[in-house]
């Protein structure tokens, strides 16, 4: 229910919005919509919620590779085969579209089946790189995906890790009907009702709305709808199949995600979740850790576990591409190979996480120096125009370096950087949700349909009640597991006490969980206040509006008749494949921002 009253109306809406805007970001349609007041707050919240987002996301990729020369290659070989096919399709082969692909993906599979040779031969070794050395190289490409024309890289990358997505996807729904996989985990275990699970901690009203977010409502992606895609897309009978339908192919992931998860042994799945200083560090340790909690798992299953998959440990492997990976693992050997590939399927499916997560990288970089440009183009007009390169160059430069210093502290301290602000991930994320839905009511109200303003205002309203009762519980509940200020206490007078308290392993660690706590209640405080104004502000000018006492002025782009015409949907039908032939027989073909063909009327 969650995608289709919420998520995928909001990626569709924002989509719509933004496109009749000439693609604006989210942030500067607040400005531009709600006030000055109101725009100011949505930036700066955007902004700085968007750079916690991309140091995330950056650390899954990093996590996932550091030990997969498979991966790495397989990634790296993805950047020149996008180069390729942006000028193929560009300057060699205008419009060739479905060419192209084949090219694409037949030289994605070729390069994911010499990685895996790889992995085994004496290569390896240079493809093993240490996680300060993939954030450095992270760095450099997210900036050349912000830099660089659209076409060139970051939309032919994106295109073709696409297919690899919804290609495992598929192939993992298929192995799901082929070996029928039995749900090993209780459908509502204990922790539902006391709060007090090892993974997370906190009850289940407002948390599992929290947790669960990329499948139901996502607010980053609210960031892609009004940055890259607004820019992309040929006409706006399309925005339905790209933002609702792109949406809906998302919540689908999800639901192959949680039975991947779910098919796991719970006492594994603990063992891989629960944190470290939960479990410790040995297979014995994490086995008696477990049985605390009303689980069962011995150290030899745990060892075997990590066999089967040619890992060291598969102890305290938290962050979910591990779980994912196993999940599928499992699904993939049965159906497929058999026991003897569950290796093989799982270092797939690590790389096949890298590869999709990379897309939100580079796509969140660039559509963060999009917002950079929007901001600060209000205080000099230059930096805003998206041709003046000195200021393209300057503003990603400012985004990667802003994300990349967290994510490089994350990766040389387990304690600091991105892995201090990890904690505030879920909620951020769905504030995100909130601003966008903010604007797209405000839009609706502003534009005269009324009517309609529920479609947006209704999940709006049920974000906001979860998001600022989780803010309220992350930053004033008395409970150490749940409250960051109450954490904070407790490590600050074990510190006083001279005490050392799990996962800290000395004095140090235990004041640089204080600091951590404190950040991240005083963000969390932050962030909600910040929501809270841009609501308070559009609900003004709402107010104004239904109340006639203002004329409505909308930042909306004057209508222009196109004259370019493109099939409505993603496969044409008889009508429109007609009228293209008799399109191509007039001539006037005309190329797209991603090289794709389109005809003049």
């Amino acid at each position: 229910m969650g995608v289709i009253f919420a998520g995928a109306v909001q990626d569709m809406v924002t989509l719509f919005f933004s496109m009749r805007r000439d693609g604006k970001s989210l942030g500067q349609m607040a400005r531009e919509e709600i006030g000055p007041f109101g725009g100011a707050a949505a930036l700066i919240a955007v902004l700085s919620i968007m750079i916690i987002l991309l140091a995330v996301l950056a650390l899954v990729v990093v996590n996932a590779l550091a030990a997969s020369p498979w991966g790495t290659f397989s990634i790296a070989m993805t950047i020149p085969i996008a180069l390729f096919m942006g000028f193929y399709l560009r300057v060699f082969r205008p419009g060739r579209v479905i060419e192209t692909t084949v090219i694409g993906v037949a030289l994605l599979l070729l390069a994911i089946g010499v990685g895996s040779l790889i992995e085994n031969s004496s290569l390896a070794g240079a493809f093993t790189l240490a996680p300060t050395t993939l954030v450095v190289w992270l760095v450099v490409y997210g900036f050349a995906a912000s830099v660089l024309p659209v076409w060139m890289l970051l939309a032919p990358r994106d295109y073709l890790s696409t297919f690899m997505k919804v290609g495992a996807i598929g192939l993992l729904a298929l192995g799901i009907l082929l070996t029928r996989p039995v749900m090993l985990n209780e459908a509502v275990t204990k922790f539902a009702g006391n709060g007090q699970g090892p993974v997370f901690a906190g009850a289940l009203f407002p948390f599992v709305f929290i947790i669960i977010a990329c499948g139901a409502l996502s607010g980053f992606h609210s960031l892609i709808a009004s940055g890259t895609s607004p820019k992309m897309i040929e006409k706006e009978s399309q925005v339905r199949l790209i933002g609702y339908g792109g949406m809906l192919t998302e919540s689908f992931v999800a639901v192959m995600a949680m039975i991947a998860a779910c098919v796991i042994e719970p006492g594994l799945y603990y063992a891989m979740n629960a944190p470290a200083g939960v479990l410790g560090t040995t297979v014995q340790s994490a086995s008696a850790a477990v049985a605390k909690i009303g689980f069962t798992v011995t150290p030899d299953q745990l060892s075997a576990a990590a066999a089967a998959v040619q890992e060291k440990t598969l102890v305290a492997r938290t962050g979910g591409a591990p779980t994912l990976a196993v999940g599928m693992s499992e699904i993939f050997s049965g159906a497929f190979g058999g026991q003897a590939l569950k290796a093989f399927w799982y270092h797939f499916a690590i790389m096949f996480e890298a590869l999709f997560i990379l897309t939100t990288v580079d796509a969140g970089t660039r559509v963060g120096r999009f917002m950079l440009q929007d901001t600060l183009g209000n205080l000099w007009k230059p930096i805003g125009r998206p041709s003046w390169r000195p200021g393209v160059y300057a503003t990603s430069a400012v985004i990667v370096a802003a994300w990349g210093y967290f994510l490089y502290t994350g990766v040389t301290n387990p304690l600091g950087g991105i892995n201090q602000l990890f904690p505030l991930f879920g909620i951020a994320n769905q504030l995100l949700a909130a601003v966008a839905l903010t604007v797209a009511t405000t839009i609706l109200i502003k534009s005269g349909r009324v009517r309609w303003a529920w479609v947006t205002a209704a999940p709006l309203l049920w974000d906001v009640v979860v998001t600022l009762t989780a803010s309220w519980q992350k930053v004033f509940s008395a409970d150490t597991k749940v409250g960051f200020f109450s954490q904070r206490a407790k490590f600050h007078d074990a510190l006083d006490a001279g005490k050392v308290l799990p996962p800290a392993k000395s004095l140090d660690d235990m004041q640089q969980i204080v600091t951590n706590s404190t950040v991240d209640g005083i963000l969390a405080a932050f962030f909600a206040i910040l929501i809270v104004a841009v609501l308070l502000d559009a609900m003004r000018v709402w107010a104004v509006t239904l109340g006639g006492r203002r004329e409505p002025v909308l930042a909306e782009t004057p209508y222009e008749r196109s004259e370019l015409w493109a099939p409505a949907g993603l496969i044409p039908t008889a009508e429109e494949r007609s009228h293209l032939a008799e399109l191509r027989e007039r001539g006037g073909v005309l190329t797209g921002a991603g090289g794709q063909e389109v005809r003049r009327e």
